[in-house]
C-alpha cells in the first residue's frame, strides 16, 4: 500500500515538474497562449468549452449545449458558471446557471442566454453563436442548491430567464426519482415566451405526480394561472407550500412579490432564491470624497456610482464578471476608507480589505489598490 502510494505521489511529481519546466520554456506566455493556436480546447490549465449544439426556443433566447474542456469538474443544480466570450478583441465574462440535470450522462452542459436590449455578451451569443464557437468557462459555484436529504415536499418558483436554474432542480431531483409533492411554476408574458415548454411538456407526460404549471401575465387564455404572483396562486396550484421549500429565481418583481409574501407568513427561511440582476444604485445628491485608485496613480471625485462603475469612468479595467455580486470576480482591495454594500446594506471601515467593486459604494474618501 505503501509503495502504491509513494508510485502515484511520483507519477504525480513528475507530471507537475515537466507541466513546469514546459512553462517555464514558453515564458512570457502561459503554455495554453500557444496550445490555443493550434486547437483552442486543448488546455493545460484553462477550463474551456465548444459550443456543439445551438437552438433558438424563443424570439429572444438561445440556448448553447457545451463540451467542456477535462478541467470540469461538475455541478449541482441550481449553481452558476462564468462563460466568457471574445467581442472586438476584448474578453467579457458573464454568470449562466446550467440548465440540465447534474447527472447528465453525456458530460456536456446546457444554459439559455435571453437577450437583453443593452447585453453586450446576451446579445452576441443570441446572434452569433454557432457550433464550434469555444468560450472560456469557470467551475461552477454558488450557494443555491437543493439541500441534502431532499426536502419532503419542493416548490419551485421561476420567471422568465430565471427558468435555468430551477429547470435544472427539476431535472435532478426527477433523476433522483423525487417526484411526490413536486410544483414547478413558471411565470411567463405568454406561452410564447416560455423557454423549455416542449422539455416542460414532456416531463408532464412523462411524471403525472409533478405539476407543471405556466402563469402568463399578459395572456388571459391558455396556461394554469394568469395575472402576477399573490397568495391565491400558492393556495391553487400548492396548497402544502407552507410545509415545503420553495426555491426561486426570476426577474426582481417576481422576487420581491414571493419574498414579501412569505415574509408576511413568517416562512422567509423556507424561501431560498438567485438573483440574476445587478442592484440598482440610488446615486446620493449630496456625495462626498476623493477615489485613489492607488496601483494606477488615478485620483477623481466620487459620483455615487459603484467603484466598478467608478473605475472605468476614470479609464480603469479592472477585471469583473457578473456585475451583481454573484462571482467575486471584480473583488480587489480596499487599502482605506468606508464602503457601503448596496446590496446588504453592510458599512466597512476596515482597511486593507477585500470587497466587491460592482455591489460597493464608497462613502467619503476611498483608496483602491487597483
Amino acid at each position: 500500500m505503501m509503495l502504491g502510494q509513494k508510485s502515484r505521489r511520483s507519477s504525480l511529481f513528475g507530471r507537475f515538474s515537466a507541466l513546469s519546466l514546459f512553462e517555464a520554456m514558453a515564458s512570457p506566455h502561459e503554455l495554453d497562449r500557444y496550445l490555443e493556436l493550434v486547437d483552442p480546447m486543448t488546455t493545460v490549465r484553462d477550463l474551456r468549452a465548444e459550443v456543439v449544439a445551438v437552438h433558438r426556443s424563443t424570439e429572444d433566447t438561445v440556448t448553447l449545449t457545451l463540451r467542456p474542456t477535462w478541467q470540469w469538474k461538475g455541478f449541482e443544480a441550481g449553481q452558476f458558471v462564468q462563460v466568457g466570450v471574445v467581442i472586438d478583441g476584448v474578453r467579457h465574462t458573464r454568470c449562466y446557471s446550467p440548465a440540465c440535470s447534474q447527472y447528465r450522462s453525456d458530460g456536456l452542459i446546457e444554459i439559455t442566454v435571453k437577450a437583453h436590449p443593452d447585453g453586450l455578451v446576451s446579445g452576441y451569443l443570441h446572434r452569433a453563436a454557432a457550433p464550434g464557437l469555444v468560450v472560456s468557462l469557470s467551475q461552477a459555484d454558488g450557494t443555491f442548491r437543493v439541500p441534502t436529504p431532499r426536502p419532503a415536499r419542493t416548490l419551485l418558483i421561476s420567471g422568465g430567464s430565471g427558468i435555468t436554474p430551477v429547470l435544472s432542480m427539476l431535472r435532478s431531483l426527477l433523476d433522483e426519482g423525487c417526484t411526490s409533492d413536486l410544483t414547478f411554476v413558471h411565470y411567463a408574458y405568454t406561452e410564447r415566451d416560455v423557454a423549455y415548454r416542449r422539455e416542460l411538456d414532456e416531463i408532464a407526460d412523462a411524471f403525472p405526480d409533478v405539476r407543471i404549471v405556466y402563469a402568463y401575465t399578459d395572456q388571459d387564455s391558455g396556461g394554469d394561472l394568469h395575472g402576477y404572483f399573490s397568495r391565491a396562486h400558492l393556495d391553487e396550484v400548492a396548497p402544502w407550500f407552507e410545509d415545503a421549500e420553495t426555491f426561486l429565481c426570476g426577474p426582481p418583481a417576481l422576487m420581491r412579490s414571493v419574498a414579501e409574501t412569505y415574509d408576511d407568513l413568517g416562512l422567509s427561511d423556507r424561501l431560498h432564491t438567485e438573483e440574476f440582476a445587478a442592484p440598482v444604485v440610488a446615486v446620493e445628491d449630496d456625495v462626498d470624497g476623493t477615489l485613489t485608485f492607488a496601483e494606477s496613480g488615478v485620483v477623481t471625485e466620487n459620483s455615487g456610482r459603484t467603484l466598478l462603475e467608478q473605475a472605468e469612468d476614470a479609464g480603469l479595467s479592472p477585471e469583473y464578471g457578473c456585475r451583481m455580486g454573484i462571482c467575486f470576480t471584480c473583488t480587489s482591495v480596499k487599502k482605506s476608507g468606508c464602503t457601503k454594500n448596496v446590496k446588504t446594506g453592510e458599512v466597512d471601515v476596515e482597511p486593507d480589505k477585500e470587497i466587491q467593486l460592482c455591489v460597493s459604494v464608497p462613502v467619503g474618501d476611498v483608496a483602491l489598490d487597483i
